[in-house]
């Protein structure tokens, strides 16, 4: 929906360029709702040599606007928190519902323009160096930015939450809030230093650009900026509400009255009561071969939206899907690699030799040590093929793309090393 406003908006600067070369008004440039007074020069920054951010991103700037305000941190700070609950709540669903940090883009802004509208405008300790004010003007496009950023901070779902919820849960050990707390916030913090020591290498460099957050770039702009409608056109804002008023309407088929529509498998109409044909063409339990797909969650779910996805990268993941979904893993199936016919192809599950539910609790001790003894007279643990190929191709990714960064980048990433010694 958004990668749709942003193509809408690059071809509409790509027109508007045309007609500035033809020499006719210029009046119908885009510019921000919240500009200095005209006359007032902008601090231009050197443009990215990508044409897709050059298209989408401005490189102007008014260093007057204020931005860390009073409702920045209110808002940022509670759509940070209220995200970080709800994806955690909703994560124990049996179909996870994620909130992206969009739905605060754009459920702040009504908030932040009534801050703007409701709060005092006056200044406390005037005259002094810890000087503030509630509200200093209108709610303007930065403040916005910084409360998207809190709230992607706390969309992302923690991963060591399900060591907390695996030992209560599953294995019935108590743990006390504060442990919990601790090993959260430890991979929490590990996570941020990680960010910032490739920040230097990820985020800096003007060629180092990432499609998904033109999307919100062209967002903010669309909620921020005044821009004329052309004779038979709209504007970007006003296709943004058509768009999510459509889609919207469509999610209801999907979603809730035709739930069919998320996978069309036509292979099991033809053969229901053939068991390789369930195998092979259910999207749900199989590997989904011929299966059609019109609901969008499962469209995004292959690589975010597709929309937002450069070419190269949507057909890389396409090659490789084919090879280790279609190829490797019936092939190892079929010739019942390490007796993988006797449990089902598509399964996340742990199990015996026999197929049986493998019982984890029998090989933990008091403890929660490894019971090597129980283990031997339990017997081996088996998973399904796919869960196996899966598992193996995310190391096999981790190793690939160390290797791959060395290959291609390797001279880069030390001279961008040896400057930030020197």
């Amino acid at each position: 929906l958004l990668t749709m406003a942003s193509s809408s908006h690059q071809e509409e600067l790509h027109e508007q360029g045309q007609e500035d070369e033809e020499g006719e008004d210029h009046d119908q440039h885009v510019q921000p709702s919240s500009s200095p007074e005209e006359g007032e020069e902008w601090e231009e920054a050197e443009n990215s040599p990508v044409e897709q951010v050059a298209l989408t991103v401005p490189v102007g700037d008014d260093p007057s606007t204020p931005v860390l305000t009073f409702r920045m941190w209110v808002l940022g700070a509670t759509a940070c928190v209220a995200l970080s609950f709800l994806n955690t709540f909703f994560g124990y669903r049996k179909e996870p519902l994620e909130i992206t940090a969009i739905s605060a883009q754009v459920a702040v802004v009504p908030l932040g323009r009534l801050m703007a509208a409701a709060l005092p405008e006056r200044a406390f300790f005037r005259g002094r160096r810890w000087e503030f004010t509630l509200n200093p003007g209108p709610f303007n496009v930065k403040e916005h930015v910084l409360i998207t950023i809190f709230a992607n901070a706390g969309a992302g779902s923690v991963f060591a939450i399900n060591l907390v919820t695996v030992l209560r849960v599953f294995y019935g050990k108590p743990i006390s809030f504060l442990v919990s707390l601790l090993v959260v916030l430890t991979s929490q913090v590990l996570g941020f230093g990680w960010a910032g020591i490739f920040r230097r290498y990820l985020v800096e460099p003007a060629a180092m650009w990432w499609p998904s957050n033109l999307v919100q770039v062209s967002l903010f702009r669309a909620l921020h900026e005044k821009e004329r409608r052309r004779k038979g056109g709209m504007t970007r804002t006003q296709f943004f509400m058509v768009a999510f008023a459509c889609s919207f309407a469509y999610y209801i088929f999907p979603g809730y009255l035709f739930e069919m529509l998320t996978s069309i498998s036509w292979i099991c109409w033809i053969f229901p009561a053939s068991v390789v044909a369930q195998q092979l063409g259910s999207g749900l339990h199989g590997l989904g071969i011929g299966a059609i797909g019109l609901d969008w969650s499962s469209i995004s779910s292959y690589l975010g939206s597709p929309l937002a996805s450069p070419l190269f990268a949507t057909a890389n993941i396409a090659v490789g899907f084919f090879i280790y979904i279609y190829l490797v893993t019936p092939i190892a199936y079929w010739f019942n690699v390490y007796e993988a016919r006797n449990f089902p192809i598509f399964s996340d599950g742990l199990f015996t030799a026999t197929g049986q539910k493998y019982n984890i609790s029998s090989i933990v001790d008091s403890e929660f040590h490894f019971d090597a003894n129980a283990y031997e007279k339990n017997g081996p643990l088996y998973i399904s093929t796919f869960f196996a190929v899966s598992y193996g191709l995310g190391f096999a990714c981790l190793t690939a793309t160390i290797v791959h960064v060395i290959l291609f980048h390797g001279r880069y990433v030390i001279s961008l090393s040896a400057s930030f010694v020197l």
